[in-house]
């Protein structure tokens, strides 16, 4: 399974429904202001796919123009672009998983394998794994659980740290997440919070309601 969402598989109905049954960040819920309205235009230019719109909308200087031909307004594409690209986070570097031994995550950067996208790739088949650590004289169990943390930085928001929380608290896969009751899977959150004390503070539902919601898109 690719790192991230085909984005030629969403269509433009299924981004607004995301969008809508989306708990929206605060600076992000004009989003909904005449949505109906707004994607009508996008599909009547021809957008049919969430590839199409990132295509359009992944360089700025290219807002103006679309404004100009769609008639939507240039604040709202932009704050649109953030929001898809939201979708599609970026990769965090092998080195973010510190926790484990800096010679063995040097080892795998030098095969090629730098950042998430590429360990969660490569490292797919329980033979590949198997052969990348006896080829790096690497402990299996590392290759295996640095391949299961790759796999929830898919969802967005979710940091190694996160990653780190996540698999502490029983949750190794997407599937686990958005499956989650929420007020459990906060509860097993904050009590690993509390038991190693990744950060300061509580974990807040309403995040926690996010991630869940955020994992059903690449479960």
């Amino acid at each position: 399974m690719p790192y991230y969402i085909d984005a030629e598989r969403v269509s433009l109905d299924d981004l607004q429904t995301r969008i809508q049954e989306t708990d929206l960040v605060p600076s992000r819920r004009s989003l909904l202001e005449e949505i109906d309205g707004t994607f009508l235009r996008l599909k009547s230019h021809g957008f049919a796919t969430l590839a199409d719109l990132r295509k359009s909308l992944k360089n700025p200087k290219n807002i103006p123009a679309l404004s100009g031909e769609t008639g939507i307004d240039a604040a709202y594409l932009t704050l649109l672009r953030r929001e898809v690209e939201g979708y599609f986070p970026k990769p965090y570097p092998a080195g973010a998983f510190d926790w484990f031994q800096k010679t063995d995550l040097e080892k795998l950067e030098g095969l090629g394998l730098k950042n998430t996208v590429l360990l969660y790739e490569t490292l797919a088949s329980s033979g590949k794994r198997e052969e990348v650590a006896v080829a790096l004289g690497v402990d299996a169990d590392v290759i295996d659980a640095l391949y299961v943390l790759a796999g929830l930085t898919r969802i967005q928001w979710v940091s190694p740290i996160v990653a780190r929380m996540l698999v502490s608290a029983g949750y190794t896969d997407p599937e686990a997440i958005s499956g989650a009751d929420p007020e459990r899977l906060c509860s097993d959150l904050d009590r690993v919070n509390r038991e190693h004390k990744y950060f300061k503070g509580t974990i807040g539902l309403r995040d926690v309601r996010r991630l869940v919601k955020a994992a059903s898109y690449v479960s």
